[in-house]
């Protein structure tokens, strides 16, 4: 038993991924995998059914633990408050609680100049990323506060540092990790733990880029100063269950940034 059992957590983007090694292989993933190890009841979110489906057959049999699966996309043409508010509701009738929200989704053209961003590429990340966030940390908040829970959002080094090619996905990012720091100065009175986490991870998308395109790969993606990514489940994962830990709640508002699997407060 776990020291999440009884709890539930809604995660974002947590369809079923893995390596070619068997390990996690997508952020959302890796964070169910490591919250299902600790026995919290799961409620995963993503555009792709066969995905979510998948992971929770696995997740479910492997740990004993209910996960509810909804099919969810925050877009530009959607009527997203109706969205997010179904998620919700359906966590709500099914477990009757919410202790834990992770917003992890997020959608995006890379490798397109600033200059050739098209507005449908520009709306594809901020409504998959922020818009997204936004409108589940308002329609959770209530939810939270009952439970005096915890609320992970994420962001990138894409932001950070600017990389070449991903404008929206980093004003989306960027827009995150303000948001995070007001919730977290507006919720800390109400004893709602509130995070951001700007992860670098080795995930089945990267693995099929170096495997498609090793000359690609070599040029653009280079290795953190630690000498590896960081496992989406033993290292991401396990600061996401961390940070869950009523232990953790001195840390409100802080950023916690993982390059190759350290942990650190900037």
């Amino acid at each position: 038993m776990g020291f999440l059992t009884g709890k539930t957590a809604i995660i974002t983007g947590a369809g079923r991924a893995v390596l070619s090694d068997g390990r996690c292989g997508s952020i959302g993933y890796g964070i169910a995998t490591a919250y299902a190890k600790e026995g919290a009841n799961l409620v995963i979110t993503g555009r792709n059914e066969a995905k979510l489906s998948a992971a929770k057959e696995e997740l479910e049999s492997l740990y004993g633990i209910k996960v509810l699966t909804i099919q969810a996309d925050v877009n530009a043409g959607a009527d997203n408050e109706k969205v997010v508010a179904n998620v919700v509701k359906q966590t709500m009738d099914t477990f009757g609680r919410i202790d834990v929200l992770i917003n992890n989704a997020q959608a995006s053209a890379s490798g397109v100049s600033l200059a050739d961003h098209t507005t449908e590429q520009f709306n594809l990340a901020m409504y998959s990323g922020l818009y997204a966030t936004f409108y589940y940390m308002q329609a959770c908040y209530p939810h939270l506060v009952q439970t005096k829970g915890s609320v992970i959002n994420f962001a990138s080094g894409a932001g950070l540092f600017g990389n070449y090619g991903q404008c929206a996905y980093a004003a989306a990012k960027e827009g995150i990790r303000g948001l995070t720091r007001v919730a977290a100065t507006e919720w800390a009175k109400d004893g709602v733990n509130v995070n951001i986490i700007c992860p670098l991870a080795w995930t089945a998308q990267l693995e099929q880029f170096q495997n498609h395109y090793p000359d690609a790969f070599e040029k653009n993606v280079h290795t953190p100063p630690a000498g590896h990514f960081g496992d989406a489940e033993l290292e991401i994962g396990r600061v996401c269950v961390q940070l869950a830990s009523p232990d953790f709640k001195y840390m409100t508002g802080e950023t916690i940034t993982l390059e190759g699997g350290l942990g650190q407060r900037p």
